[in-house]
């Protein structure tokens, strides 16, 4: 709604989107100022998890377990998928679950952000991950990404972040969604 009480006119792509990629790939940020740039709300899968749990996703690992936090993911993304105008940032595993992919895929749009694994390594540095705590950080994402990247090619958007502002990733994501909104996919 305007300040003056009428509704304001705007056309989107579409009302509902997933990102997702290995982490350090910019989901949650590229995912929040897409959100604006859309209009739409932002869920980040990963702070929904630790707020319904009480716990840091690093907290869950130790305490519970990756078993139990990838149950959490996925009955965050049935959540998900039930909302409406949204953006949702997926946790970096969240796509290897073949139930989850399905669901995602099922419901609309997933746009998969990439990077180097040097990209990644320097982008974790500002927040430690749960599963880079490791001797060679740089060794662990390569494994990990070769193991992850079949999953995350499945998804119909792909799109790379590295050496790249937000602003120019946002506007491809864009133009990436006209297109698969065009070319009349489910």
């Amino acid at each position: 709604m305007s300040i003056l009480g009428e509704p304001i006119e705007f056309e989107r792509p579409v009302s509902w989107v997933a990102l997702v990629g290995f982490m350090g790939t910019g989901k949650s940020r590229i995912g929040w100022e897409l959100s604006r740039a859309l209009a739409l709300h932002f869920f980040d899968t990963d702070k929904v998890i630790e707020k319904v749990a009480g716990l840091t996703v690093a907290q869950i690992f130790e305490v519970y377990g990756e078993p139990t936090f990838r149950a959490y993911e996925s009955e965050t993304v049935e959540r998900c998928i039930a909302l409406d105008q949204a953006v949702i940032s997926c946790g970096g595993g969240t796509f290897n679950n073949p139930e989850n992919r399905l669901k995602l895929m099922a419901r609309g749009p997933v746009v998969a952000l990439s990077a180097s694994p040097e990209t990644i390594l320097e982008r974790t540095k500002r927040s430690p991950r749960v599963l880079l705590q490791v001797p060679d950080p740089l060794a662990k994402i390569r494994e990990l990404l070769e193991i992850r990247k079949p999953f995350y090619d499945q998804a119909p958007i792909q799109v790379s972040t590295d050496g790249r502002l937000r602003r120019e990733v946002v506007q491809e994501i864009v133009e990436k969604l006209g297109d698969w909104y065009e070319e009349g996919s489910p």
